[in-house]
């Protein structure tokens, strides 16, 4: 077993990562309060700022793999940094540029590549090999409730931003402050040289051939999938659609979304505790079959103020819920060596879904004028991942020649 010289602090990491995590995840959560203002002063349809978005989603998830690679092998500090950069670079670009080509290609590269290296992928590693196996489910979820953090804090001050500074003046604030805060952080997650231990070691490419040979671990990128489609077609599209159905105070949606932040708090917290305690499998799969529930009982009610926050509240506690769980597997599986780069390609999953849940939300808005069916694809889709995590089997792979657990 690899051994550090000298181990990072568990608090330190899970402080410097929760404050990554808080302007990432938060940040990004925010992007759907830009749909309309940014497509009216451009006159673009809304497609054309949803095809951004996804784009971003799907780069996020190609880069991630990558990202995840780079952690594990040059240190998570270093991604960190990198990502801070690109992102404080692409909030920019998003500011400035209005060629639609233009901006979906390079917002959606930039914001991509640049949450690939801060988001759960990048920081998952050294949380992995910094927290004790005991500890490991309930650290990932307090990683999870950092980002969810971030959206309860950021919905408010996102909108505030557009309504003070105009949607140019509230990118360029939003880009001052990942660097500023972000920049300082990575430095709590470095880590020291592991020594080498004796013996044969599992490659880069044995591990990820090992992975994608291993039935349970593609039932898991299955089920990520659906996670992905269905919170950022909800995060991105909800403003909009409360309006399209005669909700125009916009507070109601930023109220929405950090209710969605908040709850998420205690939903990812309690789902990693609970991780320690019960199997990860039949979590993840009541998680994906209860959001199918709420969004269904949501479409049928009464649509008013009261039945959007209540709607928030529930799906907060399903929302990231699922990411120390499913770290959680992976970690058990697989061991934490290429932790990291394992995460990122079970996220490409989560991306993929991420990219068809924003731009079918768009693109069959479009078409349809309204949002109908791609409601009943998130419902479908949920009660899909909730039968494909049920049969995971959730056993550290028995290897003959063992890699670092």
């Amino acid at each position: 077993m690899l051994t550090a010289t000298r181990a990072p602090q568990l608090k330190t990491v899970l402080i410097a990562a929760g404050v990554v995590l808080t302007l990432a995840m938060g940040v990004r959560h925010g992007f759907g309060f830009w749909l309309q203002p940014i497509s009216q002063a451009h006159g673009w349809t809304r497609e054309t700022y949803s095809l951004a978005l996804a784009l971003q989603n799907l780069m996020w998830g190609a880069f991630g793999p990558f990202a995840g690679m780079a952690a594990d092998r040059f240190g998570t500090a270093r991604v960190v940094i990198v990502g801070a950069l690109l992102y404080v670079a692409g909030l920019i670009w998003m500011a400035s540029v209005s060629h639609p080509t233009a901006f979906v290609v390079g917002s959606g590269v930039l914001i991509g590549a640049a949450l690939a290296c801060t988001a759960f992928g990048a920081v998952s590693g050294i949380i992995g090999r910094t927290a004790p196996e005991h500890k490991r489910s309930w650290a990932f979820g307090i990683s999870s409730a950092a980002s969810s953090f971030g959206q309860f804090v950021m919905m408010p001050v996102e909108q505030q931003l557009i309504s003070a500074a105009g949607w140019q003046g509230a990118f360029f604030v939003l880009a001052g402050l990942v660097g500023l805060l972000m920049l300082p952080m990575a430095f709590g997650l470095r880590e020291m040289p592991a020594e080498k231990a004796s013996g044969p070691q599992q490659s880069v490419w044995e591990a990820t051939r090992e992975a994608f040979g291993y039935r349970p671990f593609l039932l898991l990128v299955a089920g990520y999938f659906v996670c992905g489609f269905q919170v950022v077609f909800i995060g991105v599209h909800m403003p909009a659609y409360l309006k399209d159905k005669g909700i125009m105070d916009p507070s109601v949606a930023v109220m929405a979304l950090a209710l969605i932040g908040l709850f998420n708090i205690f939903g990812s917290y309690y789902a990693g505790k609970l991780g320690g305690m019960l199997p990860k499998r039949y979590l993840l799969s009541s998680i994906y079959f209860t959001r199918a529930i709420v969004i269904s009982l949501f479409l049928l009610a009464p649509l008013t103020p009261w039945s959007v926050y209540v709607f928030a509240c529930a799906m907060g506690l399903l929302w990231l819920s699922t990411v120390p769980l499913t770290n959680g597997v992976i970690a058990g599986i697989f061991g934490v060596k290429y932790l990291s780069m394992l995460s990122g390609f079970v996220f490409f999953s989560h991306q993929v879904g991420s990219f068809l849940g924003v731009w079918l939300g768009g693109y069959l808005f479009t078409r349809d004028g309204n949002y109908n069916t791609v409601w009943g694809i998130t419902i479908a889709l949920g009660v899909f991942a909730a039968l494909v995590n049920l049969p995971i089997n959730e056993k550290a792979i028995v290897r003959q020649q063992p890699a670092l657990a």
